[in-house]
């Protein structure tokens, strides 16, 4: 059966259909969501009953996987990063946010599968980078052009919230010294399409270097507000069994905590990219 792919909207996002993501993927529909996912940013597939290693083996087709630094790992997939609140403080993942841009490879993408939901809430919500950045005027793009960010994992990951016991503070500790602040291209050309794309985010962007800073916090302020813009973005609506696909290479998603007490679970495989240019 051929993939059936639905438009969510102008700017990004698809409902893929005739695809079981629990079966070994060959090569061919391998090649047609990786096409997909050039042209749609992020890929919604329903109605998935997927263990946590076949997540992992449908991610791995893609790229090498990323292990994160803090979060959990599921027992039966290292891995598969668990996302469960009643385990972790998440609201860290209400921002927006690229993920793990604190490593010098940052992630391709990211595959996300929903595990335990609330009744309501929960949602999260995409945007493109490559949609906000072609909607700037050609002279703030021109003086773009060359300039580069710092991200520092800290911003999301303080301390005082994630070196509570020494175990904790040990971790933290051992991901500051593999993981220092890291400088990447404030709009990277993204490496199969060509498109320039904003890559910074509330998440983890903290400066721009050759800015003074109140200039370079003046501009990341502008930034981040233009690109989560409505018309650039999409939410999504929850159901069991959902599985998510995005590009995270030109893309920045928010998870809306507006649920609590409930408990709300997500695992994710996050596969490896190249260095940003």
């Amino acid at each position: 059966m051929s993939l059936q792919l639905t438009r969510l909207s102008p700017a990004l996002g698809a409902v893929v259909e005739g695809i079981d993501l629990a079966r070994p993927l060959d090569d061919e529909r391998r090649r047609a969501l990786s096409e997909a996912l050039l042209r749609h940013q992020v890929l919604f597939f329903r109605g998935q009953d997927i263990t946590p290693l076949q997540q992992r083996n449908f991610a791995v087709r893609f790229g090498d996987l990323h292990t994160h630094p803090i979060y959990p790992q599921h027992p039966d997939a290292r891995e598969i990063m668990v996302l469960d609140t009643d385990a972790v403080d998440l609201q860290d993942n209400a921002v927006w946010h690229t993920d793990v841009t604190f490593i010098e490879t940052p992630p391709l993408g990211a595959v996300l599968a929903a595990r335990q939901l609330p009744e309501l809430g929960g949602d999260t919500l995409w945007a493109s980078g490559i949609a906000a950045y072609e909607a700037l005027s050609a002279s703030l793009k021109a003086r773009l052009d060359g300039l580069s960010a710092v991200h520092d994992f800290a911003k999301s990951f303080p301390l005082a919230r994630y070196g509570l016991t020494d175990d904790d503070r040990r971790r933290w500790d051992e991901t500051r010294r593999k993981h220092p602040p890291i400088s990447h291209p404030l709009v990277r050309i993204h490496p199969e399409s060509g498109r320039r794309a904003l890559f910074v985010s509330e998440g983890f962007t903290v400066a721009v270097n050759d800015l003074p800073e109140a200039e370079g916090q003046a501009l990341l302020q502008f930034l981040f507000a233009h690109q989560s813009r409505p018309e650039f973005s999409i939410r999504w609506r929850w159901q069991p069994g959902d599985v998510a696909f995005w590009d995270n290479r030109c893309t920045i998603h928010y998870a809306v905590d507006d649920y609590r007490p409930a408990r709300r679970v997500m695992h994710r495989a996050t596969i490896l990219g190249d260095r940003p240019y």
